[in-house]
């Protein structure tokens, strides 16, 4: 079972900006689609942003224009560049990886999940 380690998270002020990184354990990173999820308190966990194995992205109407998710594949890490940050924003951000990007759209569907990392935006 791929295992995921988040990190970058932090406390910013509105505006400002962060780049999450989620390392995965596994020798076949290129092969598994992958995505960025955020659990706000007391709110259900949502998808923020997904990436193929290729190339393909898809986004959160509440994320687009401002969050950018990448991966390189050499590193086995998966990134999620984070601008012009709300307040809205703040949660703890998680990822996941599977062979079926259909199935990542589907939080409810993911039993195992990383520690995550907190993302506080606060004026």
């Amino acid at each position: 079972q791929v295992q995921f380690v988040e990190s970058g998270g932090g406390l910013v002020q509105p505006g400002e900006s962060l780049r999450l990184s989620c390392t995965a354990s596994t020798d076949e990173f290129n092969i598994y689609h992958m995505a960025w999820y955020r659990q706000a308190p007391g709110k259900q966990r949502e998808l923020v942003a997904g990436i193929t194995s290729g190339t393909y992205t898809k986004y959160a109407e509440s994320v687009k224009g401002r969050f950018t998710i990448s991966r390189d594949n050499a590193k086995n890490t998966l990134y999620l560049q984070m601008t012009s940050l709300q307040l809205g924003d703040t949660a703890v951000y998680y990822c996941n990886a599977d062979l079926n990007f259909q199935r990542l759209l589907r939080p409810n569907d993911f039993g195992s999940w990383g520690q995550g990392t907190q993302v506080t935006v606060s004026s």
